[in-house]
């Protein structure tokens, strides 16, 4: 692993939450349950640790514990900029739209470059574009 990777820590919901990524992203789901951690402070069908894997976003999320709080973040996007093919990046702003709230329209902006936010139903705030070179190259393709 060469940067830093997010790690949620969800109410109930990690189980979902990555079951949509891994789906969105096109990623494999690895998930242990709290009982296979042999953990007794939750649900033994709770997610102690699970994580996205062999595809192109890295994400490791758990359900909390007891009082533990969940994830919450204001001031935070997780950037998906330039990260796929543009026909990738839009369809992965479609699927993270759906049941979350689009902050701002993916579009070209006025630099030339094409981006647009989108706050999912789980709480990440994503952030997904790319340049016009990326366009150009994918009619070109």
């Amino acid at each position: 692993m060469t940067a830093p990777t997010p790690y949620l820590h969800l109410p109930g919901t990690a189980r979902e939450a990555l079951t949509f990524y891994g789906d969105v992203f096109g990623c494999a789901v690895q998930l242990h349950t709290y009982a296979e951690f042999s953990r007794t402070d939750g649900p033994a069908d709770a997610i102690a640790h699970g994580y996205l894997h062999d595809g192109p976003v890295a994400l490791f999320a758990s359900d909390v514990a007891g009082d533990e709080p969940p994830y919450r973040a204001e001031g935070l996007m997780l950037s998906l900029l330039g990260a796929a093919a543009p026909t990738a990046l839009r369809d992965w702003f479609a699927r993270l739209s759906e049941g979350g709230r689009v902050v701002d329209d993916l579009q070209v902006r006025p630099w030339g470059a094409s981006d647009g936010q989108v706050v999912d139903r789980f709480g990440l705030h994503w952030l997904v574009g790319y340049e016009e070179d990326d366009r150009q190259a994918a009619v070109s393709a």
